[in-house]
């Protein structure tokens, strides 16, 4: 669908509402982006019509998620904008500037949950080989491969982990999440070894001729390594190590929740250790372990 000609001008509503989901929600600057983007978009599409975003009606809302299905938009990303767009118009309300919520009798569409993409425990061995660890790049990656897979931290939390929160002599993490919750992750005696190995022989070759920076892994510029480097790196490394599966930014991430299930870890201590807010959550990867069994029983059972 065509943007018109339409501009999206600058909102107040729009940044109070961006502005009280970081200070009182906790919202990552990268969530707040997506809400900025989902909005913008819908209050372009609102001026090409003659009508601003605070005065949106229920019909000009089931038309605009109506023509992102026509222009081919999954059910996915239209349940996502309709989540945007109920999260501010309550905003509005709460606020006093509407009586009315336009999307409270609009049903998002039904889209499943997907099951999160992991990997086998040989395939994860394979990956966490892979670096090449006589070079200070290498020992790098394997320790972030290794907490990664140790720890379940996201990708987000491991690049922007800061000294002052690793204690490695307890052996545990300290881990601002989502929603600015904080949370204490045990590493386990392989991921602590690799990571002291790190800190001692491969950071201070890293940061050498660098001014001191708080970020545990820095690159060769001495500066902190971002998502997008290190999931660069995470795909060089499983083609290394011949893992053919679909990966994500989260592949080692589900692979911890999943393995400890497998060996019999309780629902309720792995939602801690993720910092999921709700079980229900969590509760996805009871059914990644079954489907797992499942497959192995009929792979291998002589009536499977």
């Amino acid at each position: 669908m065509g943007q018109g000609s339409g501009a999206a001008r600058p909102d107040p509503l729009l940044d109070r509402f961006l502005d009280e989901l970081w200070a009182v929600d906790g919202l990552a600057r990268l969530t707040l982006d997506a809400y900025r983007r989902d909005l913008t978009a819908l209050s372009v599409w609102l001026a090409d019509r003659g009508s601003a975003l605070a005065e949106a009606s229920r019909a000009d809302l089931l038309a605009f998620l109506g023509a992102r299905m026509q222009a081919g938009s999954r059910p996915k990303s239209v349940a996502r904008w309709l989540s945007s767009q109920r999260r501010f118009y309550r905003f509005l309300v709460a606020a006093g500037v509407r009586r009315d919520d336009p999307t409270a009798r609009i049903d998002a569409p039904s889209i499943g949950r997907p099951l999160p993409d992991s990997l086998s425990e040989s395939q994860v061995e394979a990956l966490l080989a892979a670096p090449e660890t006589g070079t200070p790049i290498g020992l790098r990656d394997r320790a972030m491969l290794e907490l990664l897979y140790a720890t379940g931290l996201r990708v987000s939390e491991l690049v922007t982990l800061e000294q002052s929160q690793v204690n490695p002599r307890q052996g545990v993490l300290r881990v601002t999440g989502k929603g600015s919750r904080e949370r204490l992750v045990p590493l386990g005696e392989e991921a602590a070894d690799w990571l002291r190995q790190y800190l001692d022989e491969a950071r201070p070759a890293l940061m050498q001729g660098h001014p001191p920076a708080e970020a545990v892994f820095v690159t060769r510029r001495g500066a902190g390594m971002t998502r997008q480097a290190f999931w660069y790196r995470i795909k060089q490394y499983a083609a290394a190590a011949g893992v053919a599966a679909t990966l994500s930014p989260h592949t080692l991430r589900h692979a911890f929740a999943t393995h400890l299930l497998d060996h019999g870890a309780d629902l309720r201590v792995v939602q801690m250790l993720l910092g999921h807010s709700s079980l229900s959550t969590t509760q996805i990867y009871t059914h990644v372990a079954r489907a797992r069994l499942q497959a192995l029983h009929a792979r291998h059972h002589p009536r499977g």
